[in-house]
C-alpha cells in the first residue's frame, strides 16, 4: 500500500442524523476511499469511482457529503486548511477536490 493520495483525520463522520465518530479519519488510497474510526476501525469503503462527493446546499462551509454503497455520509472537515505544521483536517473544498482527481474526473 502506498503514501495515501488524500488523508484527513479529526472528522466528524454521520450518517443522516447519527454521529458515526467525532474524530474520525478520511483516507484515499490505491484508487479506495475510506472512512475510518478514530481507532482505525473501518466504516466504509470504497473505489473512488464509485464515490460522488459534494457540498450540501445549505449548511456551514466546512461539510462535505460522500455517497456510496447506497449511504450518505456527512463529512464535517476544518472551514480552511490548516497553516502547515498544525493540527487539524483540510477544508472540505480540497476533500472534494481529491476524490474528483483520483477518479479522473477533473484537473
Amino acid at each position: 500500500m502506498g503514501e495515501p493520495e488524500f488523508r484527513a483525520t479529526g472528522v466528524r463522520i454521520g450518517k443522516r442524523l447519527r454521529s458515526l465518530t467525532r474524530a474520525g479519519q478520511v483516507r484515499i488510497s490505491d484508487g479506495r476511499l475510506q472512512l475510518l474510526t478514530s481507532y482505525g476501525s473501518e466504516i466504509d469503503s470504497a473505489p473512488v469511482q464509485a464515490v460522488r462527493a459534494s457540498k450540501p446546499w445549505f449548511g456551514p462551509d466546512d461539510r462535505a457529503t460522500a455517497d456510496f454503497n447506497g449511504q450518505r455520509y456527512l463529512l464535517t472537515l476544518g472551514d480552511h486548511d490548516p497553516a502547515p505544521g498544525e493540527p487539524g483536517p483540510p477544508a472540505a473544498r480540497r476533500f472534494i477536490e481529491a476524490v474528483r482527481r483520483a477518479a479522473g474526473r477533473g484537473d
